[in-house]
């Protein structure tokens, strides 16, 4: 069904593409809040790949590959919406995770859960994609890597690091509410 939609988009119609976005939006946008932490700007982010999306349908050579040609274009969005930040001061609040961009289970405490989430927030946006994509969506590495258009050793380097880094700032995290509660006692 879905590439009978990406066939009939790429000869020009409209309504097979609108039935395309609006079965893939809420895992974009979810895709987008991970990544970015920022609802407006993974909102912004998802329009700009679905917009893309409709102006390079003709280019989608596999339409089997529609959903990785996606998320390809969403991940590059992102990565646009972060240089643009660069050139911008903002003041960064600290969001939690709505039932929507959830990434882990409901059988988590709301301490783990939390502690999770600012170590997530610690990682740059490359970092986040490839989690993103291997632990929410469910790519295989090979997938992550060629939808991200890096090598697959980067994509394996990528997620190691990742990994440490999170790891790191939990035990971080650890360490300094064990230092905390020394003084207080």
């Amino acid at each position: 069904m879905q590439r009978d939609l990406a066939e009939r988009a790429r000869e020009g119609d409209h309504d097979a593409f609108s039935a395309i976005a609006a079965a893939s939006l809420g895992r974009l946008y979810a895709v987008a809040c991970l990544i970015l932490r920022d609802r407006d700007r993974a909102q912004d982010a998802t329009q700009e790949a679905l917009v893309q999306a409709w102006r390079d349908i003709r280019g989608l050579h596999d339409p089997d590959r529609l959903d990785a040609w996606l998320n390809r274009l969403l991940v590059r969005a992102c990565y646009r919406q972060v240089r643009g930040e660069r050139r911008r001061t903002l003041v960064e609040l600290r969001v939690m995770m709505t039932a929507e961009t959830r990434v882990i289970g409901p059988e988590i405490s709301v301490v783990d859960r939390d502690r999770l989430e600012r170590g997530f927030g610690r990682l740059d946006p490359e970092q986040r994609a490839v989690l993103v994509l291997r632990h929410h969506v469910g790519l295989p590495l090979p997938e992550v890597a060629e939808t991200l258009d890096i090598p697959l050793g980067t994509a394996k380097s990528r997620l190691h690091r990742a990994t440490a880094a999170i790891r790191a700032a939990l035990e971080a995290d650890d360490r300094d509410v064990s230092s905390a509660r020394e003084r207080t006692a």
